[in-house]
């Protein structure tokens, strides 16, 4: 025997409850207008009373807005993007919006694809300040609110959210030559333009320090570039005592593909990252990572995106404090050689 699902209360029913119209109770859900301390009153009693709400697709008709955002993260298998997630989240339950996720995978093709797709369901976007100047130009075009994350934004005039790359390559440097580490490599992706940042700021820590640079490209920040890499950074002519990674996923990679090397970490060489993921701090040995704040960003982002789409933005770039966060991995008690 089939049963009819009970309907549930309409607009039309809190406009007769409140002897008001439904342009009335409309105007007053979506706060377009006031109106009179009584009207208001019934309209309230009304609602709580038959426990209705907008309808998400109609509130969009009228208003033009989805109710929803959206992220796209370059690769959602990094921790790093994850945790970014986790604050936008945070952030969009706050602003009572839906996040949308979207994985561009660290791939070049299809990223603008993606960001049109998404820009005509949501009514803004956070995205990385690192996309081709082409998709940027794009989604600019579409009028689609955006905030960036990761670095400066790329126009003037729009919103970021991010750490100062060069002072977290600074503050790792220090770290470093503060543990007698005077040969370093690092191993970066060059697409990125604030891995140059980073690295330029771990060798300026050294300033007045005789020390050694070598530098290493990797094709993708991930942990099969730092296996891939490993042999010819520590084992090519001079072994460095120290190698920095442009993101933890690498520095793992370097870790893993050291020990079946026969290369002691940190015995023999130092590895450190950024991004502080989980993964390292679950490494052995546990891993030196420069915190960028993945989560604070995220949800930061959300805040200022809000403030856009609602009208009010705030300043337009907002750069957190990363943080070091010294693990095994650089240890200088077990070294083989130290200086």
């Amino acid at each position: 025997m089939s049963t009819l699902r009970k309907r549930g209360p309409t607009i039309r029913d809190v406009a007769r409850m409140a002897e008001v119209s439904t342009a009335t109770v409309s105007k007053f859900m979506n706060g377009s207008q006031r109106f009179s301390a009584d009207v208001e009153a019934r309209v309230s009693k009304a609602v709580k009373e038959l426990e209705w709400s907008l309808n998400p697709m109609a509130r969009g008709i009228m208003t033009g807005q989805t109710g929803n955002v959206g992220i796209v993260l370059l690769d959602i298998r990094n921790p790093h993007f994850t945790s970014m997630v986790k604050g936008a989240a945070r952030g969009a339950a706050a602003a009572k919006l839906n996040l949308i996720v979207a994985d561009a995978a660290e791939t070049r093709a299809p990223e603008l694809a993606v960001l049109k797709a998404l820009a005509r369901r949501v009514d803004g976007l956070i995205v990385s300040a690192r996309l081709p100047g082409p998709i940027i130009d794009a989604l600019f075009a579409s009028k689609t609110p955006v905030v960036f994350y990761g670095g400066p934004s790329p126009r003037p005039g729009y919103h970021s959210v991010c750490c100062d790359n060069y002072m977290a390559g600074r503050m790792l440097g220090s770290h470093l030559r503060d543990r007698g580490f005077r040969k370093i490599s690092y191993v970066g992706f060059p697409i990125a333009q604030w891995s140059a940042e980073r690295w330029r700021g771990v060798q300026d820590a050294f300033e007045g320090v005789d020390a050694f640079f070598k530098e290493y490209q990797a094709a993708a920040p991930v942990t099969e570039e730092g296996e891939r890499l490993a042999s010819m950074v520590m084992l090519s002519g001079d072994m460095p005592d120290a190698v920095v990674a442009f993101n933890d996923l690498m520095a793992l990679g370097l870790v893993a593909e050291a020990r079946a090397l026969g290369v002691k970490v940190p015995g023999q060489v130092a590895i450190a990252g950024f991004d502080n993921t989980a993964y390292g701090r679950l490494q052995n040995p546990s891993l030196t990572s420069v915190d960028m704040m993945s989560e604070a960003v995220g949800e930061l982002a959300m805040q200022r995106l809000t403030e856009v789409i609602q009208g009010t933005p705030a300043s337009h770039g907002n750069v957190l404090t990363s943080r070091l966060v010294v693990r095994e991995s650089t240890s200088p008690d077990s070294r083989v050689n130290p200086y």
